[in-house]
């Protein structure tokens, strides 16, 4: 039977058990938190990121989960400074080109600042820059794809 580790990563944290090789990178990785062996990421998040990461010991279903072909849904909260407009949310729903070429259409909805739990650093806050938080659904998992689609229509 498939063993499956449902891991809240924290920010700062590489999603993977080793840094290239590197024993003496104070970089912190997955093996600094979990200690159950063979068991692999099902997809990633960037080391700035923090969330839901799926390990698992079952190559099969680690590729369905994460390989862009089985197109699964992954669903990110995201901080963007300014006030996300309707054009710029429809933007994200069709469908951006990217330099790597175009995405899939996205599931994008402005919501209310999530309930999060404490982090080092704080999550981001600025008297004068306003900031909106957003949900947005993806089916593809490009190299550092949601940040790069929100930056693409202006919500940095």
């Amino acid at each position: 039977m498939a063993r499956v580790i449902l891991f809240n990563k924290p920010f700062g944290v590489l999603s993977q058990f080793t840094d290239k090789g590197n024993a003496d990178s104070p970089r912190a990785t997955l093996s600094d938190y979990v200690e159950v062996p063979r068991v692999y990421p099902a997809g990633r998040l960037d080391r700035d990121s923090e969330g839901l990461l799926l390990l698992t010991d079952d190559g099969a279903l680690q590729a369905r989960i994460a390989h862009p072909k089985f197109r699964k849904p992954k669903t990110y909260l995201v901080q963007v400074e300014g006030t996300p407009t309707a054009d710029q949310l429809d933007a994200l729903r069709q469908g951006v080109t990217l330099k790597d070429g175009p995405t899939r259409p996205a599931e994008a909805e402005e919501i209310a600042a999530p309930d999060l739990w404490p982090r080092d650093p704080p999550v981001r806050f600025r008297k004068t820059v306003p900031d909106a938080w957003l949900r947005l659904t993806i089916t593809e998992g490009r190299n550092r794809q949601v940040r790069r689609m929100c930056a693409h229509v202006g919500l940095p």
